[in-house]
């Protein structure tokens, strides 16, 4: 099995001088571009803008998945959801794969989480649980203790915000106008739309708030100069064409790391790294050596600015099949993407797809959405097009940013689009994925069901 007992003992290795700590906040559901060092108009986020200040910004971070137990899964694993056995949701991993607590404890590590778990089995990971209300303003003591617990050993903390995920009851919506909210082209402007976006921008701000508390107790310990601090957006918002899709808003996210003394303080990166290789980068980090049979690779090279590349491809994967609102042959999707241009195939593109949002409306703006495509032929193309899509997609990303131009029959694209769909397929077979039976065979690997 990969990533088992045996790679753990491969990972140790004796290094000089004193291992770096490692604090990773975590966002549930939150578009990198709502945050405004990657550009978001509609809220200020200054914790996390100062962090980037701080430290290196990536402009080109993927999620394998955007759903949220599979790309935790993967993060903390460094393997892809099926060949880790954790692609749908509520899943778990098989038998044997081992994650970061265990890679990072043969560096003589211990590695604690605080808040949203969302894995299985806990034998994969044993994190030591913290205790905590993770209110910005409110009792961190248990972080405080765990960062203290013993100045001799390194230590790696994992601090899982619910926010912005529904219900989103967590900040001031009132301090925010939706008159004068940036709606992003996928999205159809409703009354009803922009007041749950204020909602969720108020959870938003309450995220970066946390990430201010957090930093706060770092550097309060004395611990800066030899902590990094990294901050991840998780995948996209619920909005339609973000979570739960392979499209852009859902799999391209944010990652911000500090690093002092190693990292050049309001540094940008362009190369393409993905959530499996935070792991890896780690591991060589706290002076491990690589551990056969990860995925992830370490982009260590990369914060050190000796290069400003890293991956060629970025592979997406969607299992809709066991989750709320999910048709019941499910609604399978793959893709593909180069900094340039981007794959998708639609494995059940036969069905109407379905999710929590379009069978629920949880937060009161898709049937808005559906009412106001009734009488505007604008607003029926964006509910159209989230409900019901071709076999293939092909984005030109240098010139449609949002994916909102499918060119899978334009022939100028036909020889990109021929070698994307080899490479997406060749990948699906490295996986063990078989397409459309690995989707119908999903709820095995819940663990509800197991």
């Amino acid at each position: 099995m990969a990533g088992g007992l045996s790679a753990v003992r491969g990972a140790q290795a004796q290094v000089q001088g004193p291992k770096p700590n490692m604090v990773v906040v975590i966002a549930d559901d939150l578009s990198r571009e709502d945050l405004s060092c990657y550009g978001g108009g509609n809220i200020e986020t200054p914790h996390i803008d100062n962090l980037a200040s701080e430290g290196m910004r990536f402009n080109m971070a993927f999620t394998a998945t955007a759903m949220c137990a599979p790309m935790r899964m993967q993060l903390y694993t460094a393997l892809y959801p099926v060949r880790s056995g954790a692609y749908p949701n509520h899943s778990r991993v098989k038998d044997g794969v081992k994650s970061v607590v265990h890679y990072l404890g043969g560096l003589g590590y211990r590695t604690g989480l605080i808040g949203k778990t969302h894995f299985a089995p806990a034998a994969s990971f044993p994190f030591q649980g913290i205790k905590g209300d993770m209110d910005p303003e409110g009792d961190w003591s248990g972080v405080e203790s765990f960062m203290k617990q013993d100045p001799q050993q390194p230590f790696c903390l994992f601090v899982c915000s619910h926010q912005p995920h529904t219900p989103w009851n967590k900040g001031d919506a009132s301090a925010i106008d939706p008159a004068k909210l940036t709606l992003r082209p996928q999205v159809v402007d409703t009354p009803e739309m922009r007041t749950a976006l204020c909602r969720y921008y108020a959870e938003a701000k309450y995220f970066d708030a946390q990430v201010g508390a957090v930093k706060k107790l770092v550097d309060a310990a004395g611990l800066r100069g030899n902590t990094i601090f990294t901050v991840l957006t998780e995948q996209g918002s619920i909005l339609p064409g973000e979570k739960w899709t392979c499209y852009a808003q859902g799999l391209h996210v944010g990652i911000i790391l500090r690093w002092p003394g190693k990292v050049a303080p309001g540094s940008v990166s362009e190369a393409m790294i993905n959530y499996i290789d935070v792991v890896p980068t780690f591991i060589e980090a706290a002076g491990g050596k690589p551990v056969p049979g990860l995925e992830g690779r370490s982009f260590m090279k990369v914060l050190a600015g000796e290069t400003g590349e890293h991956n060629q491809y970025a592979y997406g994967i969607q299992t809709s099949k066991g989750a709320i609102g999910s048709p019941e042959t499910g609604y399978g999707v793959r893709s593909v993407r180069t900094k340039d241009f981007k794959y998708v195939m639609n494995l059940n593109h036969e069905v109407a797809y379905a999710n929590w949002v379009t069978e629920r409306d949880g937060e009161k703006f898709w049937q808005s959405w559906r009412d106001k495509a009734e009488t505007d032929a604008h607003a029926k193309t964006l509910v159209d097009r989230y409900v019901d899509r071709p076999a293939e997609e092909f984005f030109d990303l240098r010139e449609d940013h949002y994916e909102m131009k499918n060119l899978a029959e334009d022939h100028q694209y036909a020889s990109i689009k021929h070698e994307l769909r080899g490479k997406l397929l060749e990948w699906m077979k490295s996986q063990g994925d078989e397409g459309q039976k690995t989707e119908m065979e999903a709820p095995s690997r819940q663990k509800r069901k197991g």
